[in-house]
């Protein structure tokens, strides 16, 4: 093998322990393993993993470590390396399962897993991780926790709709349900609460979440989970990306003549972001001009509203970036103004003299 050029560390994490395959390529793209190993998945894991990878890897060659994002199993173990100085990549479980049918795995195990991501880290250019802001990332578990919430005052109001039907009604059951539901309530409260708070205690995040809460129909629970899911767009490059991200990005398979599916979009992004844009999309199409005509438009294409609906929500996602990036308040006018419709105000004062 000729000189090593590039090295990676693909790591698979679970939630007791996680898998290391430490391996390097050489200009020739020959790639070596060099040795695998599986540690605890906690502090004392993490030190003996540094220790023992420290002892294989060139110290004057770019180290990368690669993992998948499991859950919230790999979050620590991210955090201890970004605190050591290392670079670190975190892939999305589509991806890295799409790149690793291209490798021909039949089988998988949680060393075979750390394999290919450290190949994928090896032969792929990944984008390096940094570690969220500490107010988004409080953005982000409040927000998913009131989400939480919010399911299971969902499902308990229907379960007592339910009782209330039933032939026999127990009474007793449905006032502990509703000593429950109250607490829910109570406790979704002080969440949003919390959440205003936490924003308003930072007068840049404030200034921008009001931009971003100026769009009809978002608001401050909306951008929330919106800057708390995306680390306030940190590592987004462009419209397109965010797109894909949120899952709203279109896909269709073509092949020849025998294969050919109808475009759709993939749903395989952010679940999150897509609940939290939903409602902002049904009154942004009842109170503006622009998401009115899309949804009209998509939904005479297709005959399908919901369509219509999803075509609303990425727009006022991709409106949403754009006034956070460029701290602008929104502007009603702006796409007929941009389409000539609207002249500027001299032109008017022009037009009247």
């Amino acid at each position: 093998m000729e000189e090593i050029n590039k090295q990676c560390a693909g790591i698979d994490c679970s939630k007791k322990d996680f898998a290391v395959t430490i391996s390097h390529s050489d200009r020739y793209q020959e790639i070596q393993h060099l040795s695998s190993r599986t540690f605890a998945n906690n502090d004392v894991g993490f030190k003996a993993f540094n220790k023992w990878a420290g002892k294989l890897y060139k110290k004057s060659i770019p180290m990368l470590f690669v993992m998948e994002a499991t859950g919230v199993y790999h979050e620590r173990l991210a955090h201890f390396l970004s605190q050591l100085g290392y670079h670190i990549s975190i892939v999305a479980p589509k991806r890295a399962k799409d790149f690793s049918k291209t490798l021909k795995v039949k089988k998988i195990t949680d060393k075979i897993a750390s394999q290919y991501l450290a190949i994928m880290g090896l032969e792929k250019k990944l984008d390096l991780w940094s570690p969220p802001h500490r107010e988004y990332a409080e953005l982000k578990h409040l927000t998913r926790e009131k989400e939480q919430i919010q399911n299971q005052i969902t499902m308990l109001k229907n379960f007592m709709e339910a009782e209330k039907s039933a032939y026999l009604i127990h009474e007793e059951s449905l006032k502990r349900f509703d000593q429950t539901l109250n607490l829910l309530k109570k406790q979704k409260a002080e969440i949003l609460k919390q959440l205003k708070g936490l924003i308003s205690e930072n007068k840049e995040l404030k200034d921008r979440v009001e931009k971003v809460t100026s769009i009809p129909g978002v608001g401050v629970l909306t951008a929330a989970t919106i800057i708390g899911e995306t680390n306030g767009f940190s590592q987004v490059r462009n419209k397109r990306q965010l797109v894909s991200y949120a899952g709203y990005d279109v896909m269709n398979q073509e092949s020849g003549t025998s294969v050919l599916t109808k475009a759709r979009i993939s749903k395989r992004g952010n679940k999150h972001i897509g609940k939290a844009m939903h409602m902002p999309a049904l009154t942004s199409i009842k109170h503006t001009h622009s998401s009115e005509a899309t949804f009209i438009r998509i939904t005479s294409k297709t005959g399908i509203k919901m369509k219509g609906v999803v075509a609303v929500q990425r727009k006022l996602l991709v409106l949403i970036y754009t006034l956070w990036k460029n701290e602008a308040i929104y502007d009603p006018n702006y796409e007929l103004k941009k389409e000539g419709d609207i002249k500027p105000p001299c032109e008017l004062d022009h037009v009247r003299s």
